[in-house]
């Protein structure tokens, strides 16, 4: 009985063990940009107002990276709504376009955390919702 006991107990030891690594390691968070943003896209001088609305969530890893992700996010902001709005109808319009959008988006914010702190610390860009009109 106390062999038993021993081998349960032995092949228990490695996924303790790999509880107490998960606890070490840093946590996962999403920042959502809020509020969404909204506004007009394809201003090619058509006769239709074009508008969007997107919701935006940053996905970083660690305290210090989501610390550092909210205090540069108005130049996030400004960045997104730069990009957004230099979109044409061809590139709001299908699911492959958005995604290239997504990823455009993800490199932008990346290269604005790089220059502000040395570092891209944003692992993902994700579209919670984009509507466009």
């Amino acid at each position: 009985m106390k062999a038993w006991i021993l081998m349960v107990l032995a092949l228990m030891l490695p996924v303790v063990a790999m509880a107490e690594e998960k606890e070490g390691e840093p946590k996962v968070a999403y920042i959502n940009l809020s509020p969404p943003f909204v506004g007009n896209y394809a201003l090619d001088g058509g006769p239709k107002l074009r508008v969007y609305k997107a919701d935006v969530a940053l996905r970083v890893t660690g305290d210090a990276a989501a610390t550092a992700v909210k205090h540069h996010e108005p130049l996030i902001r400004n960045q997104l709504v730069a990009l957004f709005t230099q979109q044409g109808v061809d590139n709001m319009s299908n699911v492959e376009a958005k995604e290239k959008l997504r990823q455009e988006a993800l490199k932008q914010v990346q290269q604005v955390m790089e220059s502000e702190e040395g570092k891209p610390i944003v692992e993902d860009l994700l579209f919670n919702n984009l509507i466009v009109q």
